[in-house]
């Protein structure tokens, strides 16, 4: 059943508009809002931002699972994981930036990375083609990866609970409401991360890639950003210093890596049901 609704979140996402639908956050922004006016303190904070709706789904997907054989609940996950997957596409975002850097025009690349991808201006080019490449990949791994990894695993609860944990750590304006949602987002981060990376091993270069971050693969402290850029620099082969053309290729190359790295582990786990 889970796999099932792994293919229909691709086909869904890619051939209809209900993921734009699913995805409004306007009725948690103002509970959100409602929470931090109060007098809780953090975690209580966080216990009815994010325990509250998970305890209440979980409750509602227990009574429906035995409905049906299941089926009943399908469409529910779907929903839920749609609601989960991150906000746009990635690599659309990027358009105007990778064109304006193959091009040559620095300062149209400085803008594209400012008005669509959020990224601040860095020091010189290379170092702003280094913020987009970590860009695209953070946001495929946070967008997807992590959220189908947990949702295999587990279900689309801890998927819900990661896109509600990221929500918080980018809205929330007390500093320690966000500090503590960022120390789970990153507990939630680390098992499915290692995984990416030895994904890119597998799909790149493979000794490559494990040079580069076996040091670092173990570490809780890694910064997860860092450790998916250096294994994607090793998987293709990307180099430090890029020409305008070689650049904006780079983007290219490491969105292929994404996609053969999600066509792995939609792979994997259809091995992994078959073989239960």
């Amino acid at each position: 059943m889970s796999f099932l609704v792994l293919v229909l979140l691709v086909l869904v996402e890619k051939f209809s508009r209900l993921r734009h639908a699913v995805q409004q956050d306007t009725h948690w922004l103002a509970l959100l809002y409602r929470v931090e006016q109060g007098t809780l303190v953090p975690w209580q904070q966080l216990a009815v931002l994010i325990l509250a709706p998970l305890l209440l789904l979980a409750l509602v997907l227990l009574l429906l699972q035995p409905i049906a054989h299941g089926w009943l609940a399908l469409p529910l996950d779907l929903l839920l994981l749609l609601y989960s997957l991150g906000r746009g596409d990635p690599f659309s975002a990027i358009g105007s930036f990778r064109d304006a850097f193959r091009r040559g025009d620095t300062q149209g690349a400085y803008l594209a990375a400012e008005r669509d991808l959020d990224v601040p201006a860095a020091d010189d080019k290379q170092s702003l083609l280094a913020r987009v490449q970590s860009w695209l990949l953070w946001q495929a791994f946070s967008g997807w990866f992590v959220l189908i990894f947990w949702y295999a695993l587990l279900g689309p609860i801890p998927a819900i609970a990661y896109r509600l944990l990221l929500l918080t750590e980018q809205r929330a304006e007390q500093p320690g409401l966000r500090e503590r949602a960022t120390l789970l987002r990153h507990a939630l981060d680390w098992l499915p991360l290692r995984v990416l990376v030895l994904s890119f091993a597998l799909v790149g270069n493979f000794s490559p890639v494990l040079r580069a971050v076996m040091d670092q693969l173990l570490d809780w402290e890694a910064g997860s950003e860092a450790l998916l850029q250096q294994a994607a620099f090793a998987a293709e082969d990307l180099p430090e210093q890029a020409s305008a053309e070689q650049g904006a290729a780079s983007l290219d190359a490491i969105w292929q890596l994404l996609l053969r790295s999600a066509v792995l582990w939609y792979a994997g786990f259809a091995l992994w049901l078959l073989l239960l």
